[in-house]
C-alpha cells in the first residue's frame, strides 16, 4: 500500500512563505534577545542600567515578539488548512 496522496498538489503562496519568514525571524530575534538580557544580568549589571539605551527595546522584543510570532504561525495554519480543503473539494 502506498501512503503519498493521489490527489492534487497545493502549490505553495507567496504569503504563507512571507508568513513563515517573519514568525522565523520574530522568534529567533526574540530568543536572541531573551539571551542578552540573561547574560546582562549574569554579568552584573544593575536594573538602573537595563532602563536606559537600547535595553528598553530589547527587553520589548521577546515581550512582544514571541505572541506576535505565535499568532502568525496560526495564521499560516489556518490559511493552509482553507487552502488545502478547497482543493480537496475541486474536482
Amino acid at each position: 500500500m502506498s501512503t503519498q496522496n493521489t490527489g492534487p498538489e497545493v502549490p505553495i503562496r507567496r504569503i504563507d512563505r512571507i508568513l513563515a519568514f517573519t514568525a522565523l525571524g520574530i522568534a529567533a530575534a526574540s530568543v536572541v534577545c531573551f539571551f542578552a538580557i540573561i547574560i546582562g544580568t549574569a554579568s552584573g549589571m544593575d536594573q538602573a542600567a537595563f532602563g536606559e539605551g537600547v535595553w528598553p527595546v530589547i527587553a520589548a522584543i521577546p515581550y512582544w515578539g514571541l505572541p506576535l510570532a505565535f499568532v502568525l504561525i496560526i495564521v499560516l495554519l489556518v490559511m493552509s488548512f482553507i487552502r488545502k480543503g478547497r482543493a480537496g473539494s475541486r474536482p
